[in-house]
């Protein structure tokens, strides 16, 4: 009688061994199961034959530990079938990380942005020794808990006193995005209502996007460069002629600007994608005047000891500029670049351009800035008036 893994009985039955019980879901389909050493649910394979390269494919699928005994033979067929899917449509199928932090490692080789996320939340949390096919929700609401608690850096300065504030639930967010994109690229969603279900720990907490406000006017942003100290007054300004992010600005390189063209590379950005933009005639004569005859690996716009600028050298003197220049207070970076893309949208670029040249998504400048849209819309239909 050919085995049937779905009954409990049956498959407590088994004794252990290392080969798989195997049985068959579909031609080119196995489920198998091999019963625990110790006392506790064993594990679960998935078998799926590959055309192409003529052999099949292994997949451990975990132990279903968390769902009731009756329960784990569905959710194991399920993801076997999946996984069948996966291998017959030519897909990436082979499991090469065992761990939390090695999936998240192999996530932020292909998106910069995750990195850094990582680093500071993920690498050095216990989550991160946890292996893949014993994750569970109980384990992600810990980890969400602790970096809920954790204090976000107002100074990062290395010395004297650190100044921190409760972290925003905007920035828990983006942290818990990252680590759920990274952790859906090698596990599938878990059953719903259950401790399998490890992508219920990190949903989002609703309305934490608060609308960026803060906006400084062509008048404010001159304000602000009549201010700003020599050594800066290059970065700053770029910032002010284009909608990009300090940190993709700070990442430029010599042979990123195209000066027969007026045209930028920007590899080093949020995505990871690289794009390319057309510079208007400010923007160009700034970059050829730092151009110079340096090496093309060199920063685009450096500071005066040869090195690039990043948050902790660029923030100090706009600070002091906008207190100078009579600014609101916080004024930082980044509200160039928000200020820069108000002037877009309110000059009727459409957002999907917008959006490809500033690196975000056109449902994102919708959020942030739909009721400049609306304003806009309104004066165009003025403009039908009979």
């Amino acid at each position: 009688m050919a085995l049937d893994l779905s009954k409990v009985k049956e498959r407590d039955a088994l004794a252990s061994q290392r080969e798989p019980f195997w049985q068959r879901v579909r031609p080119g389909c196995f489920l198998g199961y091999r019963p625990s050493v110790r006392e506790g649910p064993g594990t679960w394979i998935a078998r799926a034959y590959d055309e192409d390269l003529r052999r099949y494919r292994l997949k451990s699928l975990g132990d279903f530990g968390a769902l009731r005994a009756r329960d784990r033979f569905a959710e194991a067929k399920k993801e076997a079938e999946a996984f069948a899917l996966l291998v017959e449509s030519g897909g990436q199928v082979e499991q090469k990380f065992e761990t939390v932090e090695e999936a998240c490692r192999e996530y932020a080789r292909s998106v910069p942005d995750a990195a850094g996320r990582f680093r500071r939340h993920v690498y050095l949390d216990p989550i991160a020794r946890v292996k893949l096919t014993r994750l569970r929700r109980h384990h992600l609401q810990a980890w969400r808990k602790r970096l809920e608690e954790k204090p976000a850096l107002v100074t990062r300065r290395k010395a004297g006193l650190q100044v921190t504030r409760p972290r925003a639930p905007s920035s828990i967010n983006r942290d818990m995005a990252m680590l759920r994109a990274a952790l859906n690229k090698v596990l599938a969603p878990g059953a719903p209502d259950t401790e399998a279900g490890w992508q219920e720990a990190l949903k989002n907490i609703r309305n934490a996007d608060r609308q960026r406000t803060l906006y400084l006017d062509r008048s404010q942003r001159r304000d602000l460069l009549k201010e700003i100290d020599t050594e800066a007054e290059p970065f700053v300004r770029a910032l002010c002629l284009l909608p990009l992010r300090p940190g993709a600005v700070a990442g430029l390189r010599v042979r990123d600007f195209e000066h027969k063209t007026s045209e930028l590379n920007i590899g080093k950005d949020k995505s990871g994608k690289a794009r390319r933009i057309l510079l208007s005639a400010a923007a160009a004569e700034l970059f050829s005047a730092q151009v110079g005859d340096r090496a093309p690996d060199s920063p685009l716009l450096r500071r005066a000891n040869g090195k690039a600028w990043d948050r902790e050298t660029w923030k100090k003197p706009i600070a002091e500029a906008a207190r100078k220049a009579s600014l609101p207070n916080g004024t930082t970076a980044y509200t160039l670049r928000h200020s820069t893309i108000t002037d877009l949208v309110n000059g009727g670029l459409p957002l999907l351009t917008i959006a490809q040249i500033s690196d975000t998504s056109a449902e994102m400048i919708e959020r942030h800035y739909g009721h400049l849209c609306q304003h806009a819309a309104a004066e165009a239909l003025s403009g039908l008036a009979l």
